[in-house]
């Protein structure tokens, strides 16, 4: 008897979002297949991207084996992309530390003039993380998004305290948007809702965010699993 490899099919696809500007555009998503499920019936036009993260402060508590492949570039994050996209990066993270209350509370001005000035030094897209600080982005992120308008950056974090305000901001400039919630699938689903409302869902990419202490790994992990599965298998948009 002949063996016939079992194989699944599922009828729904992940939303494909580009970002970065003509001529240095990337895309992600855009499979039909579970996570390293090639064997099944579908594509994955899109593999897994690789960044890495600039800061926009020197690091003051980094070990010495974390600053060594950055020690002469760590004090300026333009060089310090350029560093980066010299490793054969898909993209760069950009994390405005600096802006956050806790650290220098920098004003939000000076962070889009540097954004800017990063996106114009690399070659490759550029993802911008704010502090995380819900009142504090919703001050930083629109400047960002209006200083890079047209370059289309991948921004966040957009949370449920800040959604429309920053929703809004980065969507008039151009820009995609990364929604954050915290590991709970159906916050994720809540806000994604609210952002759909006037926020194309093809220019969302989710963030779920991990937890090494806490929850764990294996939570994070099972909860983007749970993800995945609902937007691809049962076709639920707003986890697609």
């Amino acid at each position: 008897m002949e063996f016939k490899l079992p194989v699944e099919s599922y009828p729904n696809r992940v939303f494909e979002v580009t970002i970065g500007p003509e001529g240095k555009s990337l895309k992600l998503g855009g499979e039909n297949i579970l996570p390293l499920h090639f064997f099944d019936e579908g594509s994955c036009p899109n593999p897994p991207k690789f960044a890495l993260e600039v800061w926009d402060m020197e690091p003051t508590d980094w070990s010495d084996w974390d600053r060594e492949p950055f020690k002469d570039v760590i004090s300026d994050p333009v060089s310090w992309a350029r560093k980066c996209e010299s490793y054969g990066v898909d993209a760069v993270c950009l994390k405005l530390v600096s802006t956050d209350p806790a650290v220098k509370d920098a004003p939000a001005d000076e962070a889009a003039k540097l954004t800017r000035k990063v996106a114009e030094a690399i070659n490759v897209p550029l993802i911008v993380y704010a502090s995380g600080d819900p009142e504090k982005d919703a001050k930083v992120l629109p400047k960002v998004a209006e200083a890079c308008s047209g370059l289309n950056l991948l921004l966040g974090p957009v949370q449920k305290e800040n959604y429309e305000e920053v929703g809004k901001a980065i969507l008039a400039h151009g820009h995609a948007l990364i929604a954050q919630t915290p590991l709970d699938i159906n916050l994720l689903k809540e806000l994604n809702v609210k952002l759909s409302k006037f926020f194309p869902l093809e220019r969302i990419v989710v963030d779920p965010l991990s937890s090494g202490l806490g929850y764990g790994f294996e939570y994070s992990f099972s909860l983007m699993e749970r993800v995945k599965q609902a937007g691809i298998i049962f076709k639920d948009e707003m986890t697609q």
